[in-house]
């Protein structure tokens, strides 16, 4: 066959484009025939010619999109990314049940109105989809601190041990206490402390600060924070320290018919949950730097007054059920998330005017200017500190 050229295939296709579209299966392939016969072309590359639908090798088409177009904008994404800021850039499990709730206050208080669209698509998303939608907006953030627990002994052998779930832990008021530490990396001189209280029912986090670990300073706090607690004390744990493991304390507790144990030495999991408050509300608010004097300490209760109403009121949180060891598997099964307050109006031991009270400052309560308040405390704070690795005794 002779070789024609580029424009001669072209007028012939061109030529019978027309009467191809027209014509019959047979017909067609008639035409096809007679085209391959003199232009050299496949029978594939003719057909696409002929019909209209073969790409052009000079221009410069969009990618052929398959699959499902995203469900989710980035109208969607920057509406997560603000929610998740609120929620002190919590996962996408914890997001996915709270976020009703912060919508709902942000637009009671008027900081965001979103589109109807917008908030449907919020309340659908999954939880995977939140932490797929956030991950590269998410950062990772970690070092670990100092001990500083020293053994009371005086009164040891008067306190029992509390091993695992020994307390009736499913009413309020069952709480663990733990100091923390914000020393930065020396424990030499006097250095601000903070009072971790957590009630294992509900969730219930309070935290107070504290110019040392006089037990006198401790116990006022201890005190302060069960003022503020929406049930009385009916059991505290603590570790050996020597600010808890006291007789002004054991006095305290014995008087007002509270039970009062302790961990054992070096086993951080018998007191799981505070522990693991320690670091999700203090380190991850306030870090590692160390403090020092009595503007610290104000300053920090003038935070914590305001990170108490966010944690338990619009970080929700699960808990462990059960844990089942099958040969050398370990199966835990957890509780559905929940705020502490959540947890708070669904117990039968709270009475209803407590309950009424919570209610109504819950209405009262803007996530969006509580965080701008914390925000602003924190820089007032940053300018005591004295960073990490840098004191000098």
């Amino acid at each position: 066959m002779k070789k024609i050229s580029m424009k001669a295939r072209k007028e012939i296709i061109e030529a019978n484009k027309a009467k191809y579209k027209k014509s019959t299966k047979k017909g067609k392939q008639q035409i096809l025939n007679n085209i391959c016969e003199s232009t050299g072309l496949s029978r594939d590359r003719a057909a696409r010619l002929l019909s209209g639908t073969a790409k052009s090798k000079t221009s410069n088409p969009k990618k052929d999109s398959r699959g499902k177009k995203p469900v989710y904008g980035v109208e969607v994404i920057k509406a997560l990314e603000k929610i998740w800021t609120l929620m002190n850039y919590s996962c996408g499990k914890r997001i996915k049940e709270g976020i009703i709730s912060i919508v709902d206050a942000l637009e009671r208080h008027g900081e965001i109105i979103f589109e109807k669209e917008i908030k449907e698509k919020l309340f659908k998303v999954s939880s995977a989809s939140i932490d797929r939608l956030l991950k590269p907006s998410k950062d990772k953030i970690g070092f670990k601190g100092k001990s500083t627990t020293k053994p009371g002994t005086l009164l040891k052998k008067n306190i029992p041990l509390r091993l695992g779930t020994e307390w009736n832990d499913a009413v309020p008021g069952y709480v663990e206490i733990d100091l923390v530490a914000h020393c930065g990396d020396s424990l030499i001189g006097e250095y601000v402390n903070t009072l971790d209280v957590t009630d294992i029912c509900t969730g219930w986090t309070e935290t107070h600060s504290v110019l040392n670990k006089a037990q006198k300073h401790v116990f006022d706090a201890l005190m302060a924070i069960e003022a503020n607690m929406p049930f009385k004390y009916l059991g505290i744990d603590s570790d050996n320290g020597s600010e808890f493991i006291n007789a002004h304390l054991y006095k305290y507790c014995k008087d007002n018919n509270i039970c009062f144990t302790r961990s054992r030495p070096n086993r951080k999991n018998d007191g799981c949950h505070v522990e693991q408050k320690n670091w999700a509300v203090i380190r991850r608010s306030v870090g590692y730097d160390r403090f020092e004097g009595i503007k610290s300490v104000e300053i920090l209760n003038a935070y914590y007054a305001l990170l108490r109403l966010y944690t338990n009121f619009f970080l929700p949180q699960t808990k462990l059920i059960s844990r089942v060891r099958i040969d050398s598997k370990i199966s835990k099964k957890y509780e559905k998330f929940k705020t502490p307050y959540q947890r708070v109006l669904e117990s039968e031991q709270i009475p209803n005017d407590i309950k009424n009270q919570l209610r109504e400052l819950f209405l009262t309560l803007n996530p969006a200017a509580i965080k701008r308040q914390m925000e602003k405390l924190l820089e007032e704070l940053d300018k005591l500190a004295i960073p990490w690795n840098n004191y000098h005794s």
